[in-house]
């Protein structure tokens, strides 16, 4: 960027156009071409002394005139007559430089004013040379001689490196990679962009249960019932006299929660939207963590994630907008420590890291900066409510969304309609479908099923998937095999499975799903046994599963492409290792387990206490994977991994009386829900099956219904094609059990008799 501390050069450039003796030289340079290359500075030597000419065809040809006079008679030509010569042309060179720098400085004072600032400080950048940069120096100069230091760095900042940063976050975020961030092929955003359901809460509905719980609830509640919000107008107040200046956006993983990021920085960068805000800054924590030992000052971090931004100043922009973006809370591994850590106010100075970042949160550090923080949902508490103004929750894809993105996914529309259909027979897999990710696994699987169908493909694959466990293990086959095909030259239907590069994979799975990490570096591979200069065998093996990425601050990050993702193959891993050892894998270093060899429904009953006894159903998920993956269909899958020698059927109808046995116990309604869908893994429905020749018979008023069957008819309700516009509770058993059981129905429901 050009150097402004000493404009001496323009000002010697302008002297030399008032100098009374002119020589041949002197004419030479002056009708020098006035289109200057760019390349040329006007601090360079070649610059120096260089005047643009903005003469036309009159007054060169005086100059033309002047210079091929005989030299004998210029000495004798009338004074007067050169005098006036010289008036003229002095006249016409003041004209053209007038009208050149008014121009300029009414693209400077528009920019200032940020009157359609995003084209002029385009043009300025693209077609720069050097009269413009000499404008601009003599614009900054008396700025700054007047005294309005204030108004000479806000248009450096605006001409400089506001557009450099915008130059820069356009070409990182304007590309989408599905799924993964680093391998495959990307796809502009606005090609494949569906609009995100976001609604407004309040700071005191932060929530800990399990994800997929919250899904599931959240796919019951009506619209119409909440306040829907615009990821781009966050930062905008409903009323006018109160101002929002951190805004806290929670979502499960894979939401699109860090899309939602990319879409509004990429608008600003484009200058579509917020362009109140000359700053924005996109943080994630997934890369902070590697500076977790630094010690930094905030204008250190700024400039190491955006070098374009050296030597910006912001202290002098509290009259701007700044904005900091902090994705990602959940995979934050600092202490975040708001009660403890001391008072920081000094944006130069350096300090830890997370002293930095609470502070900043707080507004202590730069109070003016407007804060953006997205987190999944049990990260969010991190955050006191106090220092949230806004709390915003991302829905992923409504059921019309859903829809959208499959159509927008595939241009084939009938394939597209195909996939819709399947895809809503199943409730489950519907719900799951609220998850931008869950969408893309979805179409991945089934345009893969489809095309092997057409193409009469013999396969080991059993029907086409209804349960998670089925898609998932779909999944992980079809990505296994594409790995083979690209990197082997394997073209056989079967897999060839690593089994020892899976069950390290599984095992980092289980440990970090225990620890709530989603986000794993060299040191938690290491610790389950992968060579981190290995690392890449993984991401290689199943590029679309597991993926090694490399952040701005140049540290190496693995993560699985979803929770989900993870939760499955951690449920993989607890087979392998029952399979290997015997015995399953929680409680490893109980030395009562030591000389036991422990059986399938042993492993498949402690999950299931497990998992009723979290508060927050952190294993609901990786139970539902761990159940249908003792299913023989599924395992026939993964044929080559797998080579349990239990009897599979007489293991499933032992688990499944041990669920229903659970589900006769005074359960809460999401727990009972939970374990339903637990059954649906097993492909058992006969509790569910049972409340519905109830319900066609309408005998359910009179009938005495177990907890187990008032659970089942909750579920069946819940869980129904058609939505509850109404819901008539005297059909059914009057007594306080009977409302007390259909609290959650009544709920979700808009009007209940």
């Amino acid at each position: 960027m050009p150097n402004f501390s000493e404009k001496k050069t323009s000002i010697k450039s302008l002297e030399l156009l008032s100098s009374n003796t002119i020589t041949q030289a002197d004419t030479r340079s002056v009708r020098s071409d006035s289109h200057v290359s760019s390349s040329v500075s006007v601090k360079s030597d070649q610059s120096k002394g260089r005047v643009p000419n903005f003469s036309e065809e009159t007054t060169q040809t005086k100059w033309l005139q002047y210079e091929t006079l005989d030299p004998d008679l210029q000495s004798h030509r009338n004074h007067k007559n050169f005098t006036d010569s010289l008036l003229q042309i002095f006249q016409d060179l003041e004209s053209k430089i007038i009208t050149f720098l008014k121009k300029e400085l009414e693209k400077f004072k528009k920019i200032l004013q940020k009157e359609d600032m995003e084209y002029f400080v385009k043009d300025f950048n693209e077609n720069r040379c050097s009269m413009k940069e000499a404008a601009l120096d003599l614009t900054l100069y008396f700025l700054r001689e007047m005294k309005q230091d204030e108004a000479a760095d806000a248009l450096e900042d605006e001409l400089f490196i506001i557009h450099q940063l915008k130059c820069s976050l356009k070409k990182k975020y304007q590309c989408v990679f599905e799924g993964i961030a680093k391998q495959g092929d990307s796809t502009l955003l606005k090609n494949i962009y569906t609009d995100l359901y976001i609604t407004q809460g309040c700071s005191e509905q932060v929530n800990t249960e399990h994800e997929v719980r919250q899904i599931e609830v959240a796919s019951r509640r009506h619209e119409s019932q909440e306040i829907q919000v615009e990821c781009k107008h966050l930062f905008e107040a409903p009323e006018q006299d109160k101002q929002i200046r951190t805004v806290l956006t929670k979502g499960v993983a894979g939401i699109g929660k860090s899309v939602s990021v990319q879409k509004f920085v990429l608008d600003w960068a484009e200058g579509k939207e917020n362009q109140d805000i000359s700053f924005i800054f996109p943080l994630p924590f997934r890369e902070m963590n590697l500076k977790e030992q630094d010690k930094l000052s905030l204008m250190d971090l700024i400039t190491q994630f955006f070098p374009e931004t050296e030597g910006l100043n912001l202290i002098r922009r509290n009259q701007f907008k700044v904005l900091f973006i902090l994705d990602g809370l959940d995979e934050c591994r600092l202490p975040v420590d708001f009660k403890d850590n001391e008072t920081w106010s000094d944006v130069s100075s350096p300090v830890s890291l997370d002293v930095l970042l609470t502070n900043l949160i707080k507004g202590n550090l730069l109070p003016s900066a407007l804060i953006w923080i997205t987190s999944r949902p049990a990260a969010a508490s991190k955050i006191p409510p106090d220092c949230i103004d806004r709390l915003a929750e991302i829905r992923g894809f409504n059921d019309a969304q859903k829809e959208e993105y499959f159509r927008k996914r595939f241009t084939d529309e009938n394939q597209a309609k195909e996939i819709i259909d399947h895809v809503k027979q199943s409730k489950s897999l519907f719900i799951m479908c609220h998850i931008p990710v869950f969408c893309w696994i979805s179409a991945t699987v089934l345009q893969n099923i489809l095309e092997e169908k057409r193409n009469n493909v013999k396969s080991n694959t059993e029907d086409t998937p209804k349960t998670l466990t089925q898609m998932y293990t779909h999944f992980l086959r079809f990505q296994i095999q594409q790995s083979r095909r690209k990197y082997d030259g394997e073209h056989t239907p079967d897999v060839s499975w690593d089994k020892d590069a899976i069950f390290s994979l599984g095992k980092l799975a289980f440990d970090q799903l225990e620890r709530n990490n989603v986000i794993f570096y060299d040191t938690d591979l290491e610790a389950c046994g992968i060579d981190v200069y290995k690392a890449s065998v993984y991401s290689g093996m199943c590029t679309q599963i597991f993926k090694e990425q490399t952040g701005i601050t140049l540290g190496t990050m693995y993560c699985f492409v979803h929770l989900s993702i993870q939760e499955f193959i951690a449920a993989l891993y607890a087979h392998l290792f029952l399979d290997i050892n015997k015995k399953y894998m929680f409680d490893q270093d109980s030395t009562e387990q030591e000389n036991k060899s422990e059986t399938m429904i042993d492993l498949l009953k402690t999950a299931v206490d497990m998992s009723l006894e979290s508060d927050n159903g952190h294993l609901d998920l990786f139970l539902r994977f761990l159940l249908g993956l003792s299913l023989q269909s599924n395992q026939r899958l993964l044929q080559g991994l797998l080579t349990h020698e239990d009897d599979n059927d007489k293991s499933k109808k032992e688990i499944v009386q041990y669920i229903k046995q659970k589900l006769e116990s005074n359960l809460s309604p999401e727990r009972s829900i939970h374990l339903f869908y637990c059954l649906n893994e097993l492909n058992d429905q006969t509790l569910v099956k049972d409340i519905q020749t109830h319900l066609s018979k309408g005998s359910l008023s009179s009938a005495d219904l177990s907890p187990g069957q008032w659970s089942a008819l909750v579920f069946v309700l819940l869980t129904s094609e058609e939505e509850l516009e109404e819901f008539e509770l005297q059909k059914f058993k009057k007594s306080d059990e009977c409302l007390i059981r259909l609290s959650a129905v009544i709920k979700t429901c808009k009007r209940a008799l």
